[in-house]
């Protein structure tokens, strides 16, 4: 049996529903949603087209640009990566917002004539009660609003996706309303938002449903629909996988998951989670490079235990753990030792497991340090002096401390040789990295 046929999914049992044959298409909000995280940095513009190719390499259909009646500099973003797109031919269907404003659609429409590219107008405007109170809001000036923004960028040829925000916590009757007249006045993309973060998968199936069966279907248009959630509880990923079972055409996700308050959806988790369930997506040995990017540009680091990306995602220090993975390395290779501890394998990002030594580690650790660094696993001196350093510290040994323990233990064992020929890379020695 291959390594993959050695696991046994339940996650598949009992569902008629296949990723396999999922045609849901992903929309990177990164350069709108995610630049108003609080404690982002406007990252510069090579930056921002750079993320672009990332995107196209990686398999996402789409992009949120920005909003242009934010002010000249959101003007010019639109504009530059509008042209990157058509320039380069990127694979990349481009959006901007809007509020449900003419003048909002009109700056939008003057960009796509500038640029030749395409821009697909998001006219957003929140619906539950809790945001029409705070904003003095009625359905019939919402619905008037609708109706003039949509109008407008018909007219313009300006495709529209009707997106209505906190729609997770909005009343059935107005949601059937909105959506209704939007579908009536030219609008063939609708979006769901679970703005606050609200929503729960059983929720965002309920939602789904309803909009599809209550709004879409009746009207007999071909509607596509969105999803587009935030993490406030921590069930962005949960919920965009409710959202593609519940029959969405596209799902809007952001680098690492930055946005505003604790942000959205993170776009590399969305991916990897496809990846496994089988949908088919781009060259995901590019994850790497794009949530890099993004953490560096907008000044956000990468937690330690992050899935995939962070620097622990794929590393094992736990002796058992360890044991398990060196066993399968033996007898089947990556592959087998990519799913003994782990549901994401490592190779599909390019990747690889990795053992380290720390205080909870045990002898499977350290003869495997010994063997990939070009020592005799079975040395037993090397083996005990590398584990009774371990278990004076209280983290992981540096790779420098690693090689100062074998080489005393070396030199002591053999005084008659005090200059070792010790197999060390002199950037290892000068590195303090992790073995």
């Amino acid at each position: 049996m291959t390594a993959p046929d050695l696991v046994y999914d339940w996650n598949r049992r009992g569902t008629a529903f296949d990723y396999r044959t999922a045609r849901v298409q992903l929309h990177d909000d990164t350069l709108r949603d995610g630049l108003q995280s609080p404690s982002a940095v406007d990252p510069p513009m090579d930056t921002k087209r750079r993320l672009l190719h990332l995107m196209a390499e990686l398999g996402i259909e789409s992009a949120n640009l920005g909003f242009p009646a934010a002010g000249p500099h959101m003007t010019e973003q639109v504009e530059a990566l509008a042209r990157e797109i058509v320039a380069a031919r990127l694979p990349l269907q481009a959006g901007a917002v809007a509020r449900l404003r003419v003048e909002d659609v009109e700056a939008i429409a003057l960009l796509a004539e500038a640029t030749g590219c395409v821009l697909e107008v998001a006219a957003f405007a929140g619906a539950s009660d809790v945001r029409m109170e705070a904003e003095g809001w009625t359905l019939d000036e919402l619905l008037r609003m609708s109706e003039a923004a949509i109008g407008a960028a018909a007219r313009l040829g300006l495709p529209v996706m009707f997106v209505v925000e906190d729609a997770s916590r909005a009343r059935p009757e107005t949601l059937a309303a909105l959506y209704g007249h939007a579908i009536a006045h030219g609008a063939r993309r609708l979006c769901l938002t679970d703005t606050a973060g609200a929503a729960t998968p059983g929720g965002v199936d309920r939602l789904v449903r309803f909009v599809r069966d209550e709004v879409i279907r009746p009207s007999g248009q071909a509607i596509l629909l969105d999803w587009h959630g935030h993490r406030d509880r921590g069930l962005a990923i949960a919920n965009c996988l409710a959202a593609v079972e519940a029959g969405v055409d596209r799902v809007h996700a952001t680098a690492l998951g930055v946005g505003e308050r604790a942000g959205n959806a993170e776009m590399d988790i969305l991916l990897a989670n496809l990846a496994v369930l089988g949908a088919p997506r781009g060259d995901l040995t590019r994850l790497i490079d794009y949530c890099h990017l993004v953490a560096e540009a907008l000044g956000l680091p990468i937690a330690y235990n992050y899935p995939v990306v962070g620097a622990d995602a794929f590393t094992t220090a736990a002796g058992v753990h360890a044991a398990a993975v060196v066993k399968a390395l033996e007898k089947g290779g990556e592959a087998l030792a990519d799913r003994v501890y782990s549901s994401l394998p490592a190779a599909e990002f390019g990747l690889v497991q990795r053992i380290v030594i720390s205080p909870v580690s045990g002898h499977a650790n350290v003869r495997y340090w010994l063997q990939q660094h070009g020592y005799d696993p079975t040395d037993h001196v090397l083996v005990e002096a590398l584990l009774a350093e371990a278990k004076r510290h209280d983290r992981v040994l540096s790779i420098n401390e690693c090689y100062r323990v074998v080489t005393e233990a070396l030199y002591r064992r053999e005084t008659d040789s005090p200059a070792l020929a010790l197999p060390v890379a002199p950037s290892a020695l000068e590195s303090d990295e992790q073995p």
